[in-house]
């Protein structure tokens, strides 16, 4: 099996059986996005304590590549300081759009490097990004409305 063949599995599992995906009725944020261009809506949830993201998930309706890219986001930032969590985000949205930087970047990504091949599809980046921003945006403590456009 191939790299790509098992980058592709990973971002099926995630998008058939999302992890984290339940509202939080505790979280320290939450933020609301929309992707107009397929659909894609999702609320994420944040939960921090001393500065470190002790929780977070999410929930709403999207496309294969925005649920799963909201799942492996998820498990990715529990545990981590929120400068960790934006340099992730970073990295994360830098792959997806086509400027991936060092390999020691992309291995930091963990399983989100399964998104690495999204760069190619312009009209898909919006939907890998989605949770991307609304993520930062709830983070951030910003109520405003996340779009893609």
């Amino acid at each position: 099996m191939d790299f790509e063949e098992l980058y592709q599995q990973v971002i099926i599992d995630h998008s058939k059986r999302p992890r984290n995906c339940r509202p939080m009725a505790d979280a320290s944020g939450q933020a609301e996005g929309y992707n107009p261009l397929c659909g894609d809506r999702i609320t994420c949830f944040i939960k921090c304590e001393d500065d470190v993201v002790v929780d977070m998930s999410f929930q709403g309706s999207g496309c294969a590549i925005s649920t799963a890219a909201a799942s492996l986001l998820s498990e990715a930032v529990k545990g981590k300081r929120r400068a960790e969590v934006q340099q992730l985000l970073r990295t994360f949205h830098a792959l997806v759009t086509g400027t991936p930087g060092t390999s020691a970047e992309i291995e930091s990504l963990g399983k989100l490097a399964a998104f690495r091949g999204v760069a190619e599809f312009p009209t898909r980046v919006k939907c890998a990004t989605l949770a991307l921003h609304t993520m930062q945006a709830a983070l951030e403590g910003r109520p405003e409305e996340i779009t893609t456009e």
